[in-house]
């Protein structure tokens, strides 16, 4: 991974040794800093999840939702639910679904309470395209952000997202709000993963994640490393060694949507901040790079005064997160 910086001011995980137990809360805390030994059980050599794996593998009809997400804006009363609905398409000549044809609508209320709120927002689709004969061009699926707003702090929410129109209209998901913004008040549990990837190490992280019940998720780049791919899916796990001669490097796009599909059942219902690594600049076609990162996740951007989604702040309970990516452009006029 690539020099990134996340400047966080975050209460840390006591000794260790407790984690065969229940992992402590931040409101037990705070504690000395800790280093986890090396667990040997994990492969030495990551292999990753094939495209026939039932996980990773479409299950919804025409136009439904899937690859929910859900990211927090820049304060507690706010949030980002983003999908995609359509399928992707790869080959040498590849149509672009229209944004247009589908709404981005979400359903949404107290926990236990119907869904009386409804929120809009925007859609879009983006290509990975490579202007030499014989690498396979790739479109999205139609990318859906919309923003919920007026949610009261540490609250628990329901809702459904789609186009309730054609209908198609996700199952119901649950999240909960961060608490107030104050000294004294925090997320109980938040996981700090980097290099997540999509191989069978992978499962046992999520797996992982998923038993700990995380209030937050914190990715810290190099996301489905879709870039260790040729167009035509074959992989290596070094792109230089394997494919020194391709004119330009290559990404296989669909490992981005596997990616979505195997996150949807944490990432649903437990926000997610991530940060861009190398992995994730996936140069294409007039040298346009981050172009799947950018498109697919929401960011508190505009809400925390920042003008790119390499770098934003947000608050979590009486913690401010300040997200700092390594690829921001700059000059010596940049404040």
């Amino acid at each position: 991974m690539t020099l990134q910086f996340w400047v966080i001011l975050i209460l840390l995980v006591q000794n260790l040794s407790q984690i065969c137990g229940t992992i402590p809360t931040t409101l037990d805390g705070p504690f000395d800093p800790v280093t986890a030994p090396l667990d040997k059980s994990f492969r030495g050599h990551a292999i990753d999840l094939p495209d026939t794996d039932p996980r990773v593998q479409r299950n919804v009809a025409a136009f439904e939702p899937e690859q929910i997400s859900l990211s927090l804006s820049s304060t507690y009363d706010s949030v980002w639910i983003s999908w995609i609905t359509g399928e992707f398409q790869i080959g040498e000549n590849i149509k672009p679904l229209n944004p247009k044809t589908v709404a981005s609508v979400v359903h949404y209320g107290k926990l236990r309470f119907p869904m009386v709120h409804k929120a809009s927002g925007q859609s879009l689709v983006y290509s990975q395209l490579y202007p030499y004969e014989g690498l396979q061009n790739y479109t999205s699926g139609i990318i859906h952000h919309v923003r919920l707003t007026g949610l009261e702090p540490n609250t628990l929410y329901h809702y459904r997202c789609g186009d309730p129109s054609i209908p198609a209209m996700s199952v119901i998901y649950n999240f909960k709000t961060m608490p107030v913004s104050n000294p004294k008040s925090y997320p109980s549990r938040i996981a700090v993963i980097g290099d997540l990837g999509l191989t069978y190490n992978s499962t046992s992280t999520v797996e992982h994640l998923m038993k700990n019940k995380p209030d937050l998720i914190l990715l810290v780049g190099d996301v489905t490393y879709a870039n260790l791919y040729l167009t035509n899916g074959t992989g290596s796990d070094c792109y230089s060694c394997s494919f020194a001669d391709t004119p330009i490097h290559e990404t296989y796009q669909p490992r981005w949507d596997y990616w979505g599909r195997f996150m949807q059942p944490v990432i649903s219902k437990v926000p997610v901040m991530m940060v861009q690594g190398n992995h994730e600049i996936e140069e294409q076609a007039e040298n346009l790079t981050f172009e799947s990162y950018t498109s697919r996740f929401a960011f508190p951007s505009k809400e925390s005064g920042s003008s790119s989604p390499f770098y934003y702040s947000f608050n979590a309970g009486g913690i401010h997160f300040i997200v700092l990516g390594g690829y921001v452009a700059y000059n010596r006029s940049v404040s």
